[in-house]
């Protein structure tokens, strides 16, 4: 029989202990192109937030507990690791040198000594394997506005770095053809965002005095401000299959070499975005699956959620698998009619998926990791809060607005008639970012303790389109405010589904905005996002001074008098939320603040993770006059 008690004041069986226990991730799928092996970056909380390569069929780490596979090129990193013919390249965080690991043996540095150089994206000539070409950040002068990105040549048998290509903010995603004749990279500078203007360009590629010479520079796709074009991978020697939002969503478009043109490869254009921003590199969401480059397998998102597709790159015929996965990335080619990507389910925990499909109407998954073959959360189903899509509209015209709501869900507990349940609005971050329909055990935590959760979508989120994203361009700190508003007034009022004198709202990065001060961030912040703020703002802040005064939560911080919980990271720097903190204190405001001395933008640490949880549902159940009675 049910126990009757109060929404919000439930035991769960989901400690935050629990939750540390299980918060391993992938943050990257590598396969050998020679070989077909399959490894993955692994992120460790457990380990204070190392990240190791895995032999992921066997399990076994390619290098010891001295070595963390990261990098912090872009601060967000990605693509720290790759491995060709045997070999595994991989960047060490301590000391930001790239590292060989041959048959077992130890790591051996193939870049020099540097306090200041930072690699990624590692990509190997197929005939001429002691070269390499990577993405370098120089931090010899680190204010962001002197941060240099570069696209270099690292010849591992001398330990040499020399520069490849320069001048433009950024660059990403460099990739050798086949048969290394050609290069194919991504490139794009302030004040664009990837996702605003980036642009894909290949070159013919030389080799001279064992170095390497780019020819024939050729620009494949994508406009400044206008067109966002990225994450190429060659489909054959002649065609490279990439992503691009011209028609306003980001689909299929391929480049054919021999003719120089790059087409769409949908008869007509899907309202479907086939990638999503390229906030860390490495990132892949589709892949070919014959060697001839007829053939691809893509991932899109449509209603919040992944759907998997088999895309003929010559008829431009679209055919939907049957796919029990919501959320799906790091699609990479294994062998012809086979790929490999990390899957997640709304009731289980991602995983290392080998999809074959020679039969598209019956794919076959598999789950490839050795330790999680039989992976479960560390909760029964009947316990799990599942994942309703809902549209809402945003008045006076009635666009679309997204939002995900999670019902509290305990088998154990039955509550008082017409009660209805406190409500965590969660923010994502980015603002760029979008909030998947995965499994999140945070998300878990609090709805088996009767409370509900929203996440928002709010306009600027990615998955639904350029203008949606757009709709945040001058915007910002007015339609995320306005949208996660209306989100909670709606489920309140018109759904009766939240209680909405007990609802919280949170933010991590750029969720926390109204809670951070953003007057500050030219001043403090990193290369990749510090012209960010001139689109989302509209204009510098010497264009426009009264918009920044007006939208910084530090001119507004003595008007909060709600109870607030402040947390912090290195992407958004401890100086900003300590002037929040100080001036509601001033105020009268109630404020909690907790600085994790170590951690980078989001929690890696298991002892912060479970701190951090803890205290966000003690801070909770005391604004809220909650108490767990049973």
């Amino acid at each position: 029989m049910s126990k009757i008690a109060p929404y919000g004041t439930w035991t769960s069986p989901l400690t935050a202990d629990a939750i540390i226990q299980n918060s391993a991730s992938v943050n990257d799928v590598i396969v050998d192109p020679v070989t077909s092996k399959i490894y993955h970056v692994e992120n460790r909380p457990s380990e204070g937030g190392r990240m190791v390569v895995v032999k992921t069929e066997e399990g076994i780490d390619v290098v010891g507990k001295d070595w963390n596979c990261r990098t912090g090129v872009h601060e967000y990193g990605g693509a720290s690791a790759t491995a060709y013919g045997g070999n595994i390249y991989f960047s060490n965080f301590a000391d930001g040198r790239v590292y060989i690991v041959k048959d077992g043996k130890e790591p051996k540095a193939i870049t020099p000594e540097s306090k200041v150089h930072r690699y990624a994206n590692f990509a190997v000539h197929p005939l001429h394997r002691h070269l390499l070409v990577v993405v370098q950040e120089d931090h010899t002068h680190p204010a962001p506005a002197d941060v240099v990105n570069t696209l270099c040549t690292v010849d591992s048998s001398t330990q040499t770095v020399s520069s490849l290509l320069a001048g433009m903010d950024f660059y990403a995603a460099p990739s050798f053809s086949p048969d290394g004749s050609h290069l194919i990279w991504v490139q794009w500078s302030h004040p664009d965002m990837p996702w605003d203007g980036s642009e894909i360009y290949i070159a013919s590629v030389q080799t001279e005095d064992h170095k390497l010479k780019l020819e024939n520079i050729r620009h494949v796709a994508g406009q400044k401000d206008k067109i966002s074009a990225g994450y190429p991978t060659w489909a054959s020697n002649d065609v490279v299959l990439f992503t691009s939002d011209e028609s306003g969503y980001q689909n299929p478009w391929k480049y054919t070499l021999s003719t120089g043109t790059a087409t769409a490869v949908l008869q007509t254009p899907v309202k479907e975005d086939f990638s999503l921003p390229a906030w860390f590199l490495g990132g892949s969401y589709g892949a070919p699956i014959d060697k001839e480059g007829k053939m691809a397998v893509c991932t899109a998102f449509r209603n919040g959620r992944s759907v998997l597709y088999v895309v003929s790159l010559l008829s431009g015929t679209l055919e939907e698998i049957d796919c029990p996965y919501v959320s799906i990335e790091h699609v990479r080619h294994v062998v012809d009619d086979a790929v490999v990507f990390v899957g997640a389910k709304d009731d289980a925990p991602p995983q290392i998926v080998l999809c074959a499909i020679k039969d598209y109407s019956k794919p076959k998954f598999s789950v490839l990791q050795k330790e999680t073959a039989e992976v479960k959360p560390p909760i029964p189903s009947s316990y799990i809060s599942r994942p309703v899509p809902l549209t809402l509209e945003v008045p006076p015209n009635g666009e679309p607005l997204y939002v995900v709501f999670y019902p509290p869900t305990n088998p154990e507990y039955a509550v008082p008639g017409g009660e209805k349940p406190p409500c965590i609005v969660n923010v994502h971050g980015g603002p760029t970012g979008v909030a998947t329909q995965e499994l999140s055990l945070t998300t878990q935590f609090f709805t088996s303790r009767g409370w509900a959760w929203v996440d928002v979508n709010y306009g600027g989120s990615c998955g639904f389109g350029r203008q949606y994203i757009n709709r945040l361009q001058g915007q910002w700190g007015v339609v995320e405010v306005r949208d996660c508003a209306l989100s909670a007034s709606v489920l309140a009022q018109t759904h009766s589904l939240i209680d909405p004198a007990r609802t919280a709202i949170r933010g991590r990065s750029s969720g926390g905005f109204t809670v951070l001060a953003t007057f500050k961030l030219d001043e403090f912040t990193h290369k990749f996002e510090s012209r960010y703020c001139e689109k989302l703002i509209g204009g510098t802040f010497s264009d426009v001074p009264n918009v920044y005064k007006e939208r910084s939560p530090i001119n507004n911080a003595g008007e909060i008098k709600s109870p607030l919980l402040g947390s912090i990271d290195a992407v958004v720097p401890p100086q900003q939320a300590e002037d929040i903190v100080k001036t509601i204190k001033e105020n009268g405001g109630q404020v909690e603040y907790v600085l994790f001395e170590g951690e980078g933008h989001g929690w890696r640490k298991a002892e912060n993770i479970k701190a951090a949880l803890e205290k966000e549902l003690a801070f909770y159940e005391k604004t809220f006059g909650l108490k767990n009675t049973q």
